[in-house]
């Protein structure tokens, strides 16, 4: 459920089965989320919203809701250029370097560039390999990119950061330190 607040914006309502009380964050999109139990109405929301105003104001970094619609803009136009973008790229490396994986998809995390994920399903035996990608890589240098997406597929044969790891890295990106200091100028939050 959405609230619209004149101070706060939209507020994210989410509903939980295990939730006894209310508790208020601030989404990755920088706009007030609450969490309440599963039955509570928007009436009652709304009412511990208003209860709990200066408390939010004081302890909760809200964004701005008129800059709330422009990041959702800039999202949904990051998120267009890396569908267009970022599969091809990670596509044409792993190919380039013999690199198998199972499964893309594009995130948003504020913290992470990306990431490699290995699930083993117990009933086969198998195991998925998933690469993810930050829609944020659309906003750093072309040499960058390919240095998060070269290091992504070097975890999919060591799932560490141990010396083989590194070494794998620098075989195919011979300034990886150089291009890993840079990324650190940069962050992944949209």
């Amino acid at each position: 459920m959405i609230i619209v607040d004149k101070e706060f914006g939209e507020v994210i309502v989410r509903k939980n089965a295990w939730c006894r009380g209310v508790k208020f964050s601030v989404s990755t999109s920088g706009r007030l989320a609450m969490s309440v139990p599963k039955y509570t109405s928007e009436f009652l929301a709304k009412r511990f919203l208003n209860a709990n105003r200066k408390m939010i104001r004081e302890k909760l970094p809200v964004k701005d809701p008129a800059g709330q619609r422009a990041r959702d803009y800039q999202k949904k136009q990051l998120m267009k250029k890396a569908h267009e973008y970022l599969p091809y790229r990670l596509e044409y490396y792993a190919k380039l370097y013999g690199y198998k994986y199972d499964n893309f998809r594009l995130s948003h995390a504020n913290t992470r560039w990306g990431s490699c994920t290995h699930r083993k399903h117990a009933e086969s035996s198998t195991e998925t390999i998933t690469i993810s990608l930050n829609i944020g890589l659309m906003n750093v240098p072309e040499v960058l990119r390919d240095y998060v997406i070269l290091h992504e597929l070097a975890h999919i044969n060591h799932p560490d950061h141990s010396k083989d790891f590194w070494a794998e890295v620098g075989r195919h990106d011979h300034n990886y330190k150089l291009h890993e200091r840079r990324l650190k100028g940069f962050s992944p939050g949209v």
